[in-house]
């Protein structure tokens, strides 16, 4: 999948050629990613021929390119088409897809979690665990009961179900409680859907 032209330099020109050096330097960082390695500029340039003044023109800096690498980079919604009204069943459905994702990407999750945790305060906020995307498919998906949690409640639910099933969930899971990764995601969704409706429960009669 093509990822879109976002930069100045890439929006004039040969649009669909710069498109297809733009996936090949990020497509070069996700195997790297994949490795558990963290790729500059210039590695990414190498692994793929791109010269690294052109590369530079895509990526000006090393957190850029792998924030256009990560996984969910892209992904506007984990909703799916015509979806339900409960925000619990949206909330499930939400979850689902995430951890999933989790799962299936955990090499490079745990790359740019060890660069979320490393990097200095000056990249830190532009790495893609720092960018709050799953908090905005959470917030989507609880869309139907902000009447009821109010903007407050809608937020402090979608932070708390991310904080009980991301990669770091994933990692406490598997690596310290030593569970397999079936049994880790079994938890992450009931703890996603207990926390769901332990919120609306309380909402609906905070007594």
């Amino acid at each position: 999948m093509m990822l879109p032209v976002s930069t100045a330099y890439e929006q004039h020109g040969r649009i669909q050629q710069k498109q297809r050096t733009r996936q090949a330097l990020v497509d070069a960082a996700r195997d790297f990613v994949a490795r558990g390695l963290a790729p500059t500029v210039e590695e990414a340039a190498a692994d793929a021929g791109i010269s690294r003044a052109t590369a530079y023109r895509y990526f000006p800096s090393q957190s850029a390119l792998l924030a256009a690498a990560h996984p969910e980079t892209g992904t506007a919604s984990l909703l799916p088409k015509n979806p339900p009204d409960d925000p619990e069943q949206r909330v499930a459905l939400v979850v689902e897809v995430f951890t999933k994702l989790i799962v299936d990407t955990e090499a490079q999750q745990r790359t740019m979690l060890r660069l979320s945790l490393c990097t200095d305060d000056d990249e830190r906020g532009s790495l893609p665990l720092r960018q709050g995307r799953a908090i905005a498919w959470l917030t989507e998906a609880l869309e139907p009961a902000r009447e009821v949690l109010g903007d407050d409640g809608v937020s402090r639910t979608a932070i708390a179900i991310r904080s009980a099933t991301g990669i770091e969930a994933l990692i406490w899971l598997t690596d310290i409680a030593q569970l397999s990764r079936r049994h880790a995601v079994e938890i992450m969704r009931s703890n996603a859907k207990a926390i769901c409706s332990a919120a609306m429960a309380e909402a609906r009669d905070p007594h």
